[in-house]
């Protein structure tokens, strides 16, 4: 805890850590429970029973592993984390230049990536993670050997101000010249080199060493934000602070540590200086809005203690542009600073599940090792009965007719099967309540047999919803520490710095740079699975080929080489691959414009295939309406032929029949008989 102070001011501060304190020591206890759950430790909330099963389920541990791949893939799975978005006019291309600088040079070199990683997993367990970025600046010294110097070559060795010869000797060596061989003197020493290094880092803060004011919604608008912890004098007087008032501070006090650690502690209490360099400071660094000047406006403060909450242990204080915190959370709360963890969710059913498990697994031993019903000395040798052994006979005594009327096993029913039922409502249970299923961490090969496709993309769909989620609101918790970064970059490196970039060498100098540029966090296409990318990259490599086709590759209003470039790195990254620079070059605008001017000036072979074809497929069109008209007008005049043959057979047959008609009507008048009726065209029906 914070010591108490002398002074107004400084007591201010102590109050503001004591509550900090408490609402940290408070949270503790959640904390610990989370971390015994996920690594399988229940024994305080589920007891063990002697003799009984002892399983853990572990499904706190289960789900967490199940989505932080995804999480890491999407995030970090690329080459361009971060880019920096310009927010004036001509910040363009030095926001290109920080996007590469940050992504490849800064990021690496604070090793943000397991910071990120540690923070994301403090997140889906604990709520929050914490991300804290700072200029890290240290005295390092560092002891070496160099022998056979020549006078000029240790003049130059020692020449620097921060190096001390501890141990020297001359001697001499022959050596030819142009005058025959000559005796020179060379030098053998030992040197201690005192370096003063600096470089950006990034780490998550372990929940333990952070403090917050307990009212507080925002880190930004929090009253203070800081850092508690124990250092060695050591650390302290390599951060740069004067080693006889870091010998003056106060050891830290014990607090509840193991027997081993206090003992440590103990070794270390001695006077001498060697030890004494290596005894534990509390540290604290505090980031407070306080009205120090009296103006009526509270200002952001950096004031870093050593020892206690007092003047004489106060090392740094100084105005500050903004708290190097961020809070990483997977799921927000409204109206909270802390987030929603998977262990929120999952710590009731790991408990239902573990207590399951165990039943089932004690009715499985009691099929299996069935207890035996012995009649007190019908049995010669008992121990076969209690420690029975493949092969070992069972003995009884001899006025025993039959061995069953001694010797019998309890009958358990078996009721471990009704169990998995239970088992699988659980792991429903368990999805519904974090969104964490098989399509977000990866099915098995079988599982979407005999299901049709547009079932199975709904389900995949479902499955990564909520990381989906998780992914978004984690990468707009990051973009706080980016902008931190870069605030950082630009600040403390006072001098240009060549780096190699895409095989190339290049020239950084962020001091021009705006370093209130914004950021954006790329996240890819989404947090589905990689073919659900692929899938949508094809889609729009598809799009653009029809575009490129319909209108032509030169000054294409729909489709330029950017967004050519863009498609194809998309499509790399979606397939896996960290890059596309090893496989696919972008081109420089004076590239582009070469190649615009080269095609002006000779017709595209590929075009002219496309426009033979269609001016082939036009004449074999017109041939074939050609073909066909033939085809109708020939088929009209058979139509019209037979239409007129039939005609005149039509006109014969009546001229046939009147001509009966006449003769038969002449011999019946002759005969006097009654007309026999005849049919023109034939006979009805």
């Amino acid at each position: 805890m914070a010591e108490e102070a002398n002074d107004t001011f400084s007591a201010a501060i102590a109050e503001l850590v004591r509550e900090c304190e408490k609402y940290r020591d408070d949270q503790s206890t959640d904390r610990e429970k989370v971390n015994e759950f996920y690594d399988g430790d229940t024994q305080a909330y589920i007891p063990e029973q002697e003799g009984r099963s002892k399983v853990v389920s572990r499904d706190i541990r289960s789900v967490t592993k199940k989505v932080l791949p995804s999480i890491m893939r999407v995030i970090l799975g690329g080459d361009k984390i971060v880019e920096y978005l310009p927010v004036q006019r001509g910040d363009e291309e030095k926001a290109e230049q920080a996007t590469d600088y940050v992504n490849n040079v800064v990021f690496p070199e604070s090793n943000g990536r397991v910071a990120v990683q540690d923070a994301i997993n403090d997140a889906l367990k604990l709520r929050n993670g914490i991300l804290y970025w700072w200029y890290d600046k240290k005295i390092t010294v560092s002891v070496s050997r160099h022998t056979g110097l020549d006078e000029m070559s240790l003049v130059q060795l020692v020449s620097d101000d921060d190096v001390a010869v501890l141990e020297a000797d001359q001697s001499t060596m022959q050596v030819d010249t142009p005058q025959g061989p000559q005796e020179v003197p060379v030098y053998n020493v030992k040197i201690r080199r005192r370096e003063e290094q600096g470089l950006t880092k990034v780490r998550a803060i372990a929940p333990e060493e952070f403090l917050i004011h307990p009212d507080a919604l925002d880190i930004d608008e929090s009253p203070m934000v800081g850092i508690n912890k124990r250092l060695r004098r050591t650390d302290l007087v390599a951060m740069g602070y004067d080693r006889d008032l870091v010998w003056g501070l106060p050891e830290a006090k014990a607090k509840d540590d193991s027997e081993e650690e206090s003992r440590r502690r103990e070794i270390f209490s001695h006077g001498n200086d060697v030890v004494k360099s290596m005894q534990e400071v509390e540290y604290y660094e505090l980031y407070v809005r306080i009205d120090e000047d009296e103006d009526g406006i509270a200002e952001l403060r950096r004031m870093v203690y050593a020892g206690g909450i007092r003047d004489e242990f106060q090392l740094e204080n100084e105005e500050w542009d903004e708290v190097p915190f961020a809070d990483v959370t997977c799921e927000r709360r409204p109206h909270q600073r802390e987030g929603h963890s998977l262990a929120d969710d999952g710590m009731e059913l790991q408990v239902i599940r573990t207590v399951l498990l165990r039943q089932t697994i004690d009715n499985l031993y009691w099929q299996n090792n069935q207890q035996p019903i012995v009649r007190e000395g019908a049995i010669t040798n008992p121990d076969a009965v209690l420690t029975p052994t493949f092969g070992k006979p069972i003995r009884v005594a001899d006025d025993v007719p039959d061995v069953r009327a001694v010797l019998g096993w309890t009958q358990i029913p078996m009721v471990a099967d009704q169990s998995f039922g239970m088992l699988e409502y659980l792991d429903r249970e368990l999805s519904e309540r974090t969104g964490i299923t098989d399509a977000a961490g990866g099915l098995a090969p079988d599982a979407l047999q005999n299901v049709t496709a547009k079932a199975s993309a709904l389900m995949e769909q479902a499955g990564v919803g909520q990381t989906e989620l998780m992914v978004r609101t984690i990468a707009g918790n990051l973009v706080k520490v980016f902008k931190g970064l870069l605030k950082l970059t630009v600040k403390h490196q006072d001098k240009p710095r060549t780096v190699r970039l895409r095989d190339k060498w290049v020239d950084f100098d962020p001091r021009t740079w705006n370093a209130n540029m914004d950021a954006k966090v790329n996240t890819g296409l989404g947090a589905g699975t990689r073919e659900r990318d692929m899938m949508a990259m094809n889609v729009v490599n598809t799009l653009q080929e029809k575009l490129l086709l319909a209108f032509g590759a030169i000054d294409n209003p729909f489709v330029t080489p950017d967004n050519l470039y863009m498609a194809i790195d998309k499509t790399v990254l979606s397939a896996g691959l960290p890059s596309s620079l090893p496989y696919i070059t972008k081109p420089t605008p004076e590239a582009i414009q070469k190649a615009v001017q080269a095609k002006q000036g000779k017709t595209d072979p590929e075009m002219e295939k496309i426009k033979a074809k269609a001016a082939a497929d036009q004449a074999k069109a017109q041939s074939d309406a050609q073909i066909e008209k033939m085809k109708l007008d020939n088929q009209l005049i058979i139509e019209r032929e037979k239409l007129a043959a039939e005609m005149n057979l039509k006109r014969y047959q009546i001229d046939q029949e009147m001509q009966l008609k006449r003769q038969q009507n002449a011999i019946q008048i002759m005969t006097r008989e009654q007309p026999t009726p005849v049919h023109i065209g034939g006979e009805p029906g």
